[in-house]
């Protein structure tokens, strides 16, 4: 099955599908989960798929390892094209003469393990040549840093000049920075915590109930199912949930009040017009639909909600001190879901001042205010 085939799995990108854009695949080792377990035992077989922009000097000193949200991959710049049907999620702070300067640095974006854009994950081949499907294994944010540390060995990588992560990308940046310290130099974590909040699970498995009770579900098992059938309904309706989450109340407020979309007219006998925030939402979950492998997005989400440095380390405050890298902390404003209190703890913990993006965005400040967070991110790269 290719990505380009009739149907929403085109969605799922494997190696070897054309056309593969500026996308680079890596045959790693297996990795040995932390608490997963497949068919084959509790190592998972991992191919990475990767991004670079820039050139790596001789001794590898220049490296930048850039770690992207939830629902984005390794095309974090560049424009639209063949093998890339949006443009890169963070085109604005990455290339020549940004924020992230490419003709300095150089940058590498792997699409995480558990993804759908050709990393290893549900809907890539087991070793028995059909999709993982039902069988993909509990996977951490551990196993994901453990896989993306393989890579930084594929590529001659043994410490890095800098990782930025925001969102799910800032809880691997935390975890390189923990787990193995000696290879990271300076980090920028992003808009997130030092582990999961009891809303942010809440909220997150109410997204994967959504999935889990559409009766396209198939238990997992969709990617054969006639017609393309799946269970992207039920993704729609947790992405709705979840893109609530990402901008704060007062923006939603001040772009749409309570005002009907177009000329639609929710107040009338047939109930079928939609307020301007619903036509909104209805956007961004079809826009989802066009992109992502509902599986993935069961898979990450269970990820985030484990997500916890202190978890046999003793606790937040004994895993914080371990880290030796020089360390930014950025909190955005109006964020619901990662609340600035969270970076505050991050801070407090490792004696570092906490930087804020000031904005009335949310959680997507950091997309959207480039200018912001990009100034931000150089400062921290120089330091």
């Amino acid at each position: 099955m290719s990505q380009t085939e009739v149907g929403p799995w085109r969605t799922v990108v494997r190696p070897g599908d054309e056309p593969v854009g500026e996308r680079r695949y890596a045959d790693l080792d297996a990795i040995a989960l932390e608490v997963g377990v497949t068919p084959w035992g509790t190592a998972l077989p991992v191919t990475m798929c990767y991004q670079t922009w820039g050139t790596l000097n001789a001794d590898a000193s220049n490296a930048v390892l850039v770690l992207h949200g939830f629902t984005a991959d390794s095309h974090a710049a560049g424009p639209a094209g063949p093998g890339h049907p949006e443009a890169g999620w963070w085109d604005a702070v990455v290339g020549p003469g940004k924020w992230i300067d490419t003709d300095r640095w150089c940058v590498v974006c792997p699409n995480a393990l558990g993804g759908c854009q050709g990393s290893t994950g549900p809907g890539t081949l087991a070793p028995d040549g059909d999709p993982w499907g039902s069988r993909w294994p509990v996977t951490t944010i551990r196993d994901v840093v453990a896989a993306e540390r393989l890579l930084a060995d594929h590529l001659g990588v043994q410490r890095w000049h800098c990782i930025v992560g925001m969102s799910y990308g800032g809880m691997r940046a935390s975890e390189w920075s923990i787990g193995t310290p000696e290879r990271v130099a300076r980090a920028i974590v992003i808009g997130v915590g030092a582990q999961a909040t009891a809303e942010q699970i809440a909220l997150q498995s109410i997204q994967m109930r959504s999935i889990t009770e559409d009766p396209d579900w198939h238990k997992g098992d969709y990617y054969n199912v006639g017609d393309g059938r799946g269970p992207v309904r039920g993704m729609a309706q947790a992405r709705r949930l979840g893109h609530i989450t990402y901008r704060s109340e007062l923006e939603l407020h001040q772009r749409f009040g309570n005002r009907p979309h177009g000329s639609e007219a929710p107040m009338v006998a047939e109930r079928g017009g939609r307020y301007g925030v619903e036509s909104y939402l209805d956007h961004a979950a079809h826009r989802l639909e066009r992109r992502f492998d509902p599986n993935t997005y069961l898979a990450i989400n269970e990820q985030m909600n484990h997500h916890d440095v202190g978890r046999g380390r003793g606790g937040v405050k004994a895993a914080m001190q371990l880290i030796t890298a020089t360390l930014t902390i950025v909190g955005l404003e109006g964020d619901r879901l990662y609340p600035i209190r969270l970076q505050r703890e991050l801070a407090f913990h490792t004696h570092k001042p906490l930087e804020t993006v000031h904005s009335i965005t949310g959680h997507d400040a950091f997309l959207i205010e480039d200018k912001l967070t990009g100034a931000i991110v150089r400062r921290a790269l120089e330091a």
